[in-house]
Formats: structure tokens, sequence, C-alpha cells
């Protein structure tokens, strides 16, 4: 069935403090959201390894007021989607992104693929598992090189023509892929690699901060040596009485009004962890001394 959505929502959990956005401007979610590849095994190939476990945090997803969970019809590949369906179906508000566009010819192997059929076949499948009639946020998950671009948008675009998508996303593109694919249809959102110690994306994120496009920084709790003892991220860590990451994540959602973590947990406890870190908030001088490292 085709899930509805209101205009607006009531706060609720511990999600609401990261503040709300509107995909697309019509699909209003909180900005800390859930991605769902670690509840995969390992390789992100075949079933978890506590099958129970990857249950329990999808079901602490909802109660905790998560509303946007970011999957992939890779992961697994297809148990992401699945599994969600069997935790979270109907789901009641919650939004469902996934992505489509790479192939799997084992674990940890990615593939791009681009081909106009083979994403429409993805589409289908990825309704399949989810359940739903319409794809709220579909995502290339990457551009094919093999493929020239504009194919792969005009597949995309006639698949949104269709009703077999609400809203368009891309993973992993320059500014300059951005501008191309809306010539095609509006960009929603736009999903990079994005973190304390990589921020390569910079002017990525600084366009989708101008033209109101959702950021989803995909392995926002990296930090690597940031995070080292005595470092200014284990400084603020315990002048917060915080994790570090929940320092990375506190400075991610206060870069930008546009931004949408998405840390990625096959555990409760560690999914709990995370999300508290939404009622974070960082002091500007605290916000500068991150910025400049």
């Amino acid at each position: 069935m085709r899930q509805k959505h209101t205009d607006d929502f009531q706060p609720a959990g511990l999600a609401a403090a990261s503040g709300a956005f509107r995909i697309g401007d019509d699909l209003p979610v909180y900005r800390l959201g859930f991605g769902a590849m670690r509840i995969t095994g390992k390789g992100i190939w075949g079933e978890p390894e506590d099958r129970d476990q990857a249950m329990r945090t999808l079901r602490r997803v909802r109660e905790l007021g998560i509303n946007f969970i970011d999957t992939a019809d890779s992961y697994g590949p297809e148990v992401s989607e699945r599994l969600i369906r069997e935790a979270l179906y109907p789901y009641g508000g919650v939004v469902v992104a996934t992505k489509g566009g790479l192939l799997r010819p084992g674990p940890s192997q990615w593939v791009p693929c681009g081909r106009p059929d083979y994403l429409r076949q993805q589409v289908f499948v990825s309704m399949r598992r989810l359940g739903v009639e319409r794809i709220d946020l579909w995502q290339l998950h990457r551009i094919d090189p093999d493929v020239p671009r504009d194919e792969q948008f005009d597949a995309i675009a006639q698949m949104q023509r269709e009703g077999l998508i609400r809203h368009v996303g891309l993973s992993e593109v320059t500014v300059g892929d951005i501008q191309a694919a809306r010539g095609h249809f509006a960009v929603a959102t736009v999903q990079n690699m994005f973190n304390l110690a990589n921020r390569r994306s910079e002017a990525v994120l600084d366009y989708c901060t101008e033209h109101g496009i959702g950021f989803i920084p995909w392995f926002p709790l990296a930090a690597g040596d940031l995070a080292r003892p005595g470092s200014v991220v284990d400084r603020l860590a315990k002048k917060y009485e915080a994790a570090p990451g929940q320092i990375a994540l506190a400075w991610l959602l206060q870069r930008s009004p546009v931004m949408l973590p998405i840390p990625g947990t096959g555990k409760s406890d560690h999914l709990e962890q995370n999300t508290a870190a939404a009622s974070l908030r960082l002091t500007g001088a605290d916000l500068d001394a991150l910025n400049v490292i």
C-alpha cells in the first residue's frame, strides 16, 4: 500500500531534538536518522550474525522517534530491506529511503551498474521487498561511469513521472553532477561521505545548503586520529560527558540546517547512544575548534 504522511508531525522521542527537515519540501523527517547497512552480515553480505539483535535495533528506531531510515537494495543484498519491512511495516510515518545502482558480486564488493533496465528492475524489487507502491526517496547509489549519466537520469525521471518514486536523491556526486541531474528531475537529497576527518565534499554540502537539498553524510561517526587522547574531540567528549561519536554527530547537525546524519549500527545500545547526540549543543567556540582541526 502507499504510505501516507501528514504535512507536520508532533515531536516524540529523542530524535526530535535534532530538528526537522522537509525532503523535497513536502516530506518531513527528523534530521537525525538511521543507516540500515550494519544490520546485515559481515562484508554487508547475508544475514546478520545476531538476527534478534538486529530486529530489536530496528524496532528501537521507532521507539526513539527516528522517522528517517536509509537503506539500499545492495545491503545484504536485499537483507536490509527485508528486515526493515519485517520489523516496522506498516511504517506509520517512518520514511524508508533506499538506493539502487550497484551490483554485489560477493562480500565487500560493489560494482556500479546504471543501465536503465537494471535501475528500473531494482526500483520494482525494492518496492516489493519494502511492501510499498511508491518509494518516498530513491537514490542512485553511484553514477555508472560506463553508462552516459543522462541515460541514467532519464530513466530515473521516467520512473518518477510514473509514480514509482516520490523524490530522487544522488550518492557520491560532484556539484556538476547535481547540476546535470537537476535538468532531469528535482534533486531532493545528496549522500556523500562527510565527517570530522573527511571533508572533501565541503563544496557539495555548501551547494546543498544554498539550494535546500538534504545532505546525507555517510560514515558520519568517523573521527580517526582526531579522537585520540588529548585531542580537541577527546577534550570536548570529557567536557560534555559524551562519547566521541556523539561530538561528531553534534558537529554535523550544527554544521548545516540541511544535514541529515544516518549513523548506522546493528546494536540497540549503540543506537541509543547515537540518538542522544540529537540534544547535544556545542558552543560557538567549540564548533570553531572542531572546524579548524
